[in-house]
């Protein structure tokens, strides 16, 4: 890890120093661009060397019976640099020309030539110009030489104490400010290589399960709040996960005994049945009973099995149809009651209404409410009662099945519809295959409702459905 450090450290420096030597460069572009100018001749001169070319030029001027004139000289540089002079008395009135442009004027004041020599401009147009003096005999002449270019005067007033050595100092500050970038490039590149190094660390400690949440206040802290999220999300994860891997692990020991169990007796009397010798006709009938309730047994788990893969699936085929849910329930309590199992039982219905239609399976939802009532009695009393209460509830029906049983811990109300799971709060042992609840809310989510739980221990429990109203 130390040797990736290192390497982060220098690819972090790598990339600060290319995007300094990229900033330099084009500094140095940008400024070679201002300091340059283009001379219609195409080549390429310093901006000051019209300056330069304004006061060498005087050599060029002579005078002849106290005329000045332009030698053959000045004039061919003139053409070659595509530049105009005007010579002007010292009342300023123009004396001589040549390849002036045809836009100034043949006098200039006083005050139009500070303005020339500060600016360089006396008009609007693309022409610089630049001011020359000479004397001959005593007398002050003027001379302005014009270039076809466009060049702006810049002037700078420094304190004259301090500024004695203008170029030593600032490229010492210059020098003293790129060492001060580097040196902090290369401590922000070691910061952000311990920040890298330390998620990095932090991922792997996730990975294993060892991660501890850190208080990270810099600049990299949502980062670290994200990684301490992430963490918490995992182990969550991995709790539900290790707790529905204990629940299958449990139900597939239950849901075998459970196979065993009827298989014990059907085997037995099948034994004793090949023995024709000692058996009579009545033992046989009797023997014949017990064991296919054995198989009834064992053909309602496999499809309390079979009816989970199929609702997980979607699989399951719907014929819903617009029917009474209260009529329905009716017959559904009715059908209960008539079996001897549950004639002393005591099922109360409670609707105002004689009518409400849904939209629904029949066959699926005689199940779902089936299993609800049937389970009441299962985790109740002898003397547990149920009671079914309909109502509607602005566009829902409102369904509740509840008992006055023993009622439910809270922390068993939050896993009662998990499959695999079986209710603890019974004094006897439970025969189902801890999907019942499951299947009755995957039934009522399947069409279109939702379940939900109410339970307390001593008072009883409610199961609150909701179904759209048909």
């Amino acid at each position: 890890m130390r040797k990736s450090g290192y390497r982060s450290t220098l690819h972090i420096y790598f990339i600060f120093l290319t995007a300094l030597l990229c900033v330099t460069i084009f500094a140095a572009l940008f400024s070679l661009s201002i300091i340059t100018v283009h001379t219609p001749g195409g080549s390429a001169e310093r901006s000051s060397y019209p300056k330069e070319f304004t006061v060498g030029f005087q050599e060029q001027i002579v005078f002849t019976d106290n005329t000045p004139r332009i030698k053959q000289s000045g004039l061919e540089l003139l053409q070659s640099n595509h530049a105009g002079i005007q010579i002007l008395n010292d009342s300023g009135q123009e004396i001589v020309s040549y390849q002036k442009p045809e836009d100034f004027r043949d006098s200039y004041s006083y005050r139009d030539l500070l303005e020339i020599s500060e600016t360089g401009h006396i008009n609007d147009s693309g022409t610089t110009s630049f001011v020359g003096a000479l004397e001959h005999n005593g007398k002050d002449y003027t001379y302005i030489v014009h270039f076809p270019v466009n060049i702006a005067k810049v002037t700078m007033y420094m304190n004259g104490d301090r500024f004695t050595a203008g170029k030593q100092v600032l490229f010492l500050c210059l020098g003293v400010m790129f060492l001060t970038i580097l040196i902090a490039g290369f401590i922000y590149g070691f910061r952000i290589t311990n920040i890298i190094s330390r998620l990095s660390h932090s991922i792997q400690n996730i990975a294993q399960r060892s991660y501890i949440p850190t208080a990270d206040r810099g600049a990299f802290r949502d980062l670290f709040d994200s990684l301490d999220h992430l963490d918490a999300e995992i182990k969550a994860s991995d709790k539900v996960a290790e707790e529905t891997e204990n629940l299958r692990k449990e139900w597939i020991s239950n849901i075998t005994h459970d196979l065993k169990t009827p298989l014990s007796p059907i085997k037995g009397y099948a034994e004793m049945l090949s023995e024709k010798d000692i058996i009579s006709e009545e033992q046989v009938k009797k023997y014949s009973q017990v064991m296919l309730k054995n198989v009834s047994y064992m053909e309602s788990l496999i499809n309390d099995l079979k009816l989970t893969y199929q609702l997980d699936s979607g699989m399951v085929p719907i014929q819903n149809e617009h029917r009474n849910i209260v009529r329905f329930l009716k017959e559904l309590v009715i059908d209960i009651l008539n079996n001897p199992e549950y004639e002393n039982r005591e099922i109360h219905f409670d609707c105002p209404e004689e009518e409400i239609t849904l939209f629904f399976d029949s066959k699926l939802m005689t199940r779902a409410f089936q299993n609800l009532i049937l389970n009441a009695f299962a985790h109740g009393n002898e003397d547990t009662e149920i009671t079914l209460r309909i109502a509607k509830a602005g566009s829902m029906v409102q369904i509740i099945v509840s008992d006055n049983g023993n009622g439910i811990k809270p922390e068993e109300a939050n896993r009662l519809f998990q499959r695999y799971y079986r209710g603890t709060n019974t004094e006897q042992k439970t025969a189902g295959t801890g999907l019942g609840l499951a299947i009755t809310r995957s039934i009522i989510e399947a069409q279109g409702g939702s379940i939900m739980v109410e339970s307390e221990l001593g008072i009883g429990t409610d199961f609150k459905i909701y179904l759209g109203n048909g």
